[in-house]
């Protein structure tokens, strides 16, 4: 349907496995599990002898590995090799309504379909429909290029956030499919526990046309200052920066062979496969990315950070305490660290208005930069932040909670958040391939 154009959207031609068996064909995201080869390594003992999207991607564990262009190319053959050997059911014409439950017992929804690349832009104070959320790092681009350049296939593991607090688009589709009774395409258990994914067909002109109208309503509460911020990625910003490259070096080769404007238009690699999910579902969670600093001056570096960001420093009686005062506060840090051989913790409560790692890591790179030696990592769950935090030389930082409310609005103003600012649920919650789309 034309209508969705303006939103940069495309009904796509899915491709479903004829044999569905979710715990074979459906497999994480290729950017999880990086350092745990134990994870992959189940995973193919879990699909070994099945049709499976584990032989369609290359898990980011093995990028570092030799024999990378053969790895490569052996995926290649086998999109091929499942395409002609009838693994695929007809492709259909459709999106997707997808309901995942995930192992912590949460379900999300989302809508799978087709993103025009042309709308989306990953530099910072892009004025595009579709938005990075995260810095990107041009050095991981051209590796993942190689995988995708005439690749026969393309599964999606990109997420896309919709802005969406009335709940009137995607969940809205959801209860026209429950009231009705539709069968689904697909259901079943996701491997090594990962919860289970069910979805439907949306491809009635009626399902349709109510998605495009929710999406005129999005498109216009999301148009300010001349520009319409539609859609921010959430998960897969490098995946989805490389598709864009991808598409414009293949835009560049249909134009200097003299290609129509329609043959443009209608080139696949012009199109990427996404889910979209509201920012406001009650399954999606968002989790800040705490922060350790080794081999600084810490009393310096919480002097600085006070100055910067126009803080109090208020000491903290326990660990507990510290973790309820910053869960409870979309503007308050917390810090745990060693001095003298005693424990400190403190809060730095702040008046921050935008996502708070927008405000601190800026403060961070600035004041790290006259220390020599000294080093950061970025940690995920409370625990770890106070078992590295006592020790010697190490200070841990806890952020405050993602603020759903004000995040479209800190990346319209301010571009895309620093490095490691969130992440979206466990790693066994994210995406796993399913759909599929020809590609070239």
């Amino acid at each position: 349907m034309k209508n969705f154009e303006k939103f940069g959207l495309r009904v796509p031609e899915i491709l479903l496995p004829k044999k569905f068996d979710a715990k074979t064909w459906c497999a994480v995201a290729c950017d999880q599990y990086t350092q745990d080869k134990n994870y992959w390594e189940q995973a193919q003992k879990t699909a070994a002898g099945c049709p499976s999207t584990l032989n369609l991607i290359f898990p980011e564990v093995y990028l570092n590995d030799s024999g990378k262009a053969e790895r490569i190319q052996k995926i290649k053959e086998t999109m091929a090799a499942y395409i002609n050997g009838g693994v695929f059911a007809p492709p259909q014409r459709m999106m997707v309504y997808l309901e995942r439950t995930t192992a912590y017992g949460r379900t999300r929804r989302g809508l799978v379909c087709a993103l025009d690349l042309d709308s989306y832009e990953w530099k910072p104070f892009s004025t595009a429909l579709v938005r990075a959320t995260e810095a990107t790092i041009l050095e991981r681009i051209p590796p993942r290029m190689e995988i995708r350049r005439g690749a026969p296939l393309e599964l999606p593991h990109i997420m896309l956030l919709a802005n969406d607090p009335a709940h009137i688009f995607i969940e809205e589709i959801g209860k026209k499919i429950a009231a009705r009774g539709d069968a689904p395409l697909y259901q079943g258990d996701l491997m090594q526990e990962s919860g289970s994914v069910k979805g439907w067909a949306v491809e009635s002109d009626g399902d349709l046309k109510a998605a495009s109208d929710a999406l005129q309503k999005l498109f216009d509460a999301g148009t300010k200052d001349g520009s319409t911020f539609l859609f921010a990625v959430g998960d897969g910003n490098h995946s989805l920066a490389t598709a864009k490259a991808v598409w414009e070096e293949e835009k560049k080769r249909l134009q200097e062979s003299g290609a129509s404007a329609e043959q443009i238009h209608e080139s696949p690699v012009r199109l990427a496969l996404v889910e979209i999910v509201n920012i406001y579902d009650q399954g999606l969670t968002f989790e800040p990315i705490h922060r350790v600093v080794f081999k600084a001056d810490i009393p310096a570096l919480l002097n600085f950070l006070k100055e910067k960001l126009d803080g109090t420093l208020v000491q903290v009686q326990s660990e507990s305490e510290l973790e309820q005062k910053v869960k409870a506060s979309a503007n308050t840090f917390g810090f745990y660290w060693k001095e003298g051989g005693a424990q400190k913790i403190a809060a730095l409560e702040t008046k921050i208005s935008d996502l708070a790692v927008s405000r601190l890591q800026p403060a961070l790179d600035e004041f790290l930069k006259s220390q020599a030696g000294a080093e950061i990592d970025y940690i995920h769950g409370a625990e770890e932040i106070f078992r590295l935090g006592k020790e010697d030389g190490a200070l841990g930082v806890l952020l405050p909670p993602v603020a759903k409310d004000s995040f479209f609005d800190t990346i319209a103003r301010l571009g895309p958040l620093p490095r490691k600012s969130f992440s979206m649920g466990e790693a066994s919650e994210k995406r796993f391939y399913l759909e599929a789309r020809r590609l070239f």
